[in-house]
């Protein structure tokens, strides 16, 4: 059975961008500038990605390109037989669970869309609205319509499924983050307000702000040894992984960017809490919208760009569990009784997230940016050191020859399995 590879380079640039712009980057990043050091923050995030994210995306992109196998398969080609498969379905059981709880985040955004939508929060008991908000049985059944959605898709394959949501959502969810922005810099004192914001005071970086702004770099960019290694595989022999690296990292960056440039000046100047960290989606937005003028179209329009992104991420999830499994017999089991198996084992997960949402922030220490740390730097080391030297390079330059593969080779080999562990460690000292 030949290996599905993607149609064309815009939508490989396009799908890309899809996995790494989520909820990381609209809901995570605006909150984490306001807390660890707003634009200073911002430039240390952007040099980090340039020095440590982009050289390991293409390192999973290899890696998934050479093998033509998902995180099971490829792992094994890096590290053996028994090491190798051990450490890919550590990581695929790792996305199964993440992505369960995923999953009831993302029917948090969606039941908030649908309260915008329908009613606004101007006219909304916000009160009411965070009851819903907790409800287990209304959230399970948007997760699992998000989930079934998801599962479609998937079912459609790389070209009929993938590619088509990416080739829609990317762009509605750019041009409607435009708007938002535009709307937020017609506010009175809104560019003030930015101007401000975005002087940078290096002088009140702690190491803290820096480590964070280093772990949001690959947080952000979807590293972790799954997602990028299964769509890797994908890839087309003569797609140049430097140039889209760094397409899919701007594109990544100037969501981010974009997400701040709206939120930032609006919760500013209506003076609500931009620091309250990890609520700010669901308690000081529904409130932003509550008074700021023209809220309901505008918090309905970001509430609905943000689930069309944030569904891209959960397909691409499932798409390394059913492609990464369906590797391991693709002439015995049929991809749609894996896409079923995965469906019903995932519709079990959910429940506890969804009864009891309070679990999320530890399962998501464990699972999320934990073992996504965890699982990058296995990647990068498998890449680096086992895999092969000559193979890497030539997926990554075409050639084994020159100065820049020679300091690619050094930098990914010593340098950026140093700056994963330094995170890996920080975070679970910290934790």
């Amino acid at each position: 059975m030949a290996r599905p590879l993607f149609s064309s380079r815009l939508l490989t640039v396009l799908t890309m961008v899809g996995v790494s712009v989520g909820l990381g980057n609209v809901w995570r990043f605006p909150y984490m500038m306001g807390k660890f050091g707003g634009s200073a923050f911002l430039v240390i995030y952007l040099v980090f990605t340039l020095l440590f994210a982009i050289p390991a995306m293409m390192a999973e992109w290899a890696l998934g390109r050479e093998t033509r196998q998902g995180p099971v398969g490829a792992f094994a080609a890096a590290f053996g037989s028994t090491t190798g498969r051990t450490v890919g379905f550590l990581l695929l059981f790792t996305v199964l669970v993440a992505n369960s709880y995923y999953l009831v985040v993302i029917a948090n955004v969606v039941y908030t869309a649908v309260v915008s939508v329908a009613v606004g929060f101007g006219n909304t008991d916000l009160e009411l609205f965070d009851e819903g908000l907790r409800h287990g049985g209304i959230q399970y059944a948007l997760a699992l319509s998000t989930l079934l959605a998801a599962l479609y898709v998937i079912d459609r394959g790389l070209q009929g499924g993938i590619e088509r949501v990416s080739k829609w959502f990317v762009p509605f969810f750019t041009l409607v983050m435009f708007y938002l922005v535009f709307s937020a810099f017609s506010l009175e004192g809104a560019v003030d307000q930015v101007r401000a914001f975005l002087r940078p005071d290096f002088s009140a970086l702690q190491a803290k702000h820096v480590f964070a702004a280093l772990g949001q770099a690959f947080f952000s960019l979807g590293l972790g040894g799954t997602f990028l290694v299964i769509y890797g595989s994908y890839l087309r022999p003569e797609q140049k992984l430097p140039r889209s690296a760094v397409v899919t990292a701007l594109g990544d960056a100037g969501a981010a960017l974009l997400a701040s440039l709206f939120i930032v000046p609006s919760i500013l100047v209506f003076g609500l809490d931009l620091t309250q960290g990890p609520t700010l989606l669901f308690s000081t937005l529904p409130r932003l919208f509550a008074v700021m003028p023209a809220g309901r179209l505008l918090g309905s329009a970001f509430l609905l760009a943000l689930t069309a992104v944030a569904f891209l991420s959960t397909v691409a999830a499932l798409e390394v569990l059913v492609g990464g499994l369906n590797d391991l017999a693709p002439g015995r089991l049929r991809r749609r009784k894996i896409v079923l198996f995965v469906g019903l084992v995932e519709a079990g997960l959910i429940l506890p997230s969804a009864l009891q949402p309070d679990i999320i922030g530890t399962l998501d220490l464990v699972f999320g940016s934990g073992m996504q740390v965890f699982g990058s730097a296995l990647a990068v080391i498998g890449v680096g050191w086992a895999l092969g030297r000559t193979a890497v390079l030539r997926q990554v330059f075409g050639r084994t020859a020159g100065l820049q593969p020679q300091a690619y080779s050094l930098w990914i080999r010593w340098v950026v399995p140093a700056a994963l562990l330094y995170i890996l460690f920080n975070y679970v000292y910290s934790g």
